[in-house]
């Protein structure tokens, strides 16, 4: 299976360097150091403050919730940037006949849904009562046997 993943791989590698290899090689460095030099920085201190600011509130626990929505809603708009951004609507509507100006919108609208899932699993979780897990029960003491 790994062999067909290789082969396969190569297989686009050679198409997709067939046309103009170097604009190619260009993209993947640029975008190796734009993500390594911008990006990770960015998204690192973001999920510092966040983390920080929860401790110092007494919820770290918290940390999750807000990063696995901003995780994703950052996702998407890495995919989707130039038509959230509205750079290639007119190009995206002659291209498949489909209005390319509410890509913005349904962003906002689907990271909006991602952090009230997660506001609503934080909910239901802190309402279920919880449970001693097996090393708490295990320490438990237990009352002397009566003979």
């Amino acid at each position: 299976m790994l062999a067909f993943t290789f082969a396969l791989a190569a297989y686009a590698a050679v198409r997709l360097l067939q046309g103009d290899w170097l604009k190619v090689a260009l993209w993947f460095v640029g975008a190796a150091v734009l993500h390594d030099l911008v990006f990770v920085p960015l998204y690192a201190g973001a999920d510092r403050v966040v983390s920080q600011t929860l401790k110092a509130t007494g919820r770290r626990n918290l940390t999750m919730y807000v990063r696995v929505p901003a995780a994703f809603a950052g996702l998407l708009l890495l995919i989707w940037y130039p038509l959230i951004s509205g750079q290639v609507a007119d190009h995206y509507r002659s291209a498949t006949a489909l209005p390319g100006d509410s890509f913005l919108a349904h962003w906002l609208l689907i990271t909006a849904a991602l952090f009230a899932g997660s506001a609503l699993l934080l909910v239901l979780r802190s309402l279920r009562p919880s449970r001693p897990g097996p090393l708490r029960s295990a320490t438990k003491e237990r009352p002397p046997a009566s003979h």
